[in-house]
């Protein structure tokens, strides 16, 4: 099993990383085919073979994900979509 945790520093302000947030929530639902869903200010997302989380915080965000024996072969690509969805929606 694969890890991905990635934290990033950003200057939106909570409500507004919450729209960041549920964009790449979009965006990682139409590549990945995820489903996702908020508790507080933590969205958490899942599909077989990946789950975890995108707590979102008023100067930063954290994403943990957990990646099942099978898509972990794809952990470099997931990784870098993430990123580029981060520097997209939370520079």
């Amino acid at each position: 099993m694969a890890t991905i945790e990635l934290k990033r520093d950003h200057t939106l302000g909570l409500k507004k990383a919450r729209a960041a947030a549920e964009r790449v929530a979009e965006e990682m639902e139409r590549e990945f085919g995820m489903s996702s869903e908020w508790d507080g200010n933590t969205l958490r997302f899942s599909r077989t073979g990946v789950s975890g989380e995108l707590v979102v915080q008023k100067g930063h965000v954290e994403l943990t994900a957990s990646l099942g024996f099978l898509l972990s072969a794809f952990k470099g690509r997931i990784e870098e979509t993430i990123h580029r969805n981060f520097d997209e929606y939370f520079a």
